[in-house]
């Protein structure tokens, strides 16, 4: 599933072509990727003032409404530059003078939802790790009092927004905290240096226009290069870059999670 750098890659490719353009109707061609809502609620002219992100949203502004695009785990936005449309297209949008923007899915997850702004989405989403909420402070103290395993908590978007299994796995290495650990348990120095790690690493994954494995790409198949400065994710079998030790992959909170044995440690409470 695209993560905070992909979901951001493709608002950012998008936002120069839309702002100021007019949406002059939706036409799905699978209705269900308009979960709350159809096309009739979008009826007449509307101005686009802006393009976002939202945690693993694209945020599309209008003056009265916004439309919130979830790519889930194959869903992509681009500008139709042929007149013969993708087999997979699912919703169009028709643009008043321009090119229509086309969300494609193969496998008919993704969802896009009409809102008034953007409180639904915050009630339900933690800060985001760039952002000025996501201090050094604001994890220690969050860290603390939770109980939880930390991959499963990182990935928990009422958590934290943004993250998932690729920028987790990967930010949990560079920080030398093994992914069963129990948040409370983790030392200040590690939760510091993981603080760090996630802004660092989620920066730098932008700046290369995300990660594409398998199912990410943006505008019209462009990939992004961040694949190439993986450290674990995708290297079991291969040694770990810090102390050549065979990286593994196991199974943490329901999904799949590679480790290095050595250098990442299990904090757990002492018990008393």
């Amino acid at each position: 599933m695209p993560e905070l750098p992909e979901v951001q890659t493709v608002a950012n490719h998008i936002r120069p072509d839309l702002i100021g353009k007019y949406i002059v109707g939706i036409k799905p061609l699978w209705t269900k990727t308009l979960d709350n809502f159809s096309s009739d609620d979008l009826n007449g002219k509307h101005q686009i003032m802006n393009v976002s992100r939202r945690a693993k949203f694209i945020i599309i502004e209008l003056k009265d409404f916004i439309i919130a695009i979830h790519l889930r785990m194959t869903g992509k936005l681009y500008f139709l530059k042929e007149d013969i449309l993708p087999k997979h297209a699912r919703v169009i949008f028709q643009l008043e003078n321009y090119n229509d923007l086309i969300f494609e899915d193969t496998r008919k997850f993704g969802r896009i939802y009409l809102y008034n702004d953007l409180s639904e989405i915050n009630s339900r989403h933690g800060p985001e790790p760039l952002g000025e909420i996501f201090t050094t402070d604001w994890l220690l103290e969050n860290l603390k009092i939770k109980k939880r395993n930390i991959k499963a908590l990182l990935l928990d978007q009422s958590f934290l927004s943004g993250l998932g299994n690729i920028y987790v796995d990967e930010s949990l290495w560079e920080s030398g905290i093994h992914p069963n650990s129990i948040s409370c348990a983790i030392p200040k120095t590690k939760a510091l240096r993981l603080h760090c790690n996630i802004q660092k690493i989620l920066s730098e994954a932008i700046t290369q226009l995300g990660t594409t494995f398998i199912n990410f790409s943006f505008l019209n198949g462009e990939s992004g290069n961040y694949s190439n400065k993986l450290k674990i994710f995708g290297k079991q079998g291969l040694p770990c870059k810090k102390c050549n030790k065979i990286i593994k992959k196991i199974k943490v909170a329901g999904r799949g999670t590679h480790i290095c044995p050595v250098c990442q440690k299990i904090y757990k409470p002492r018990l008393s």
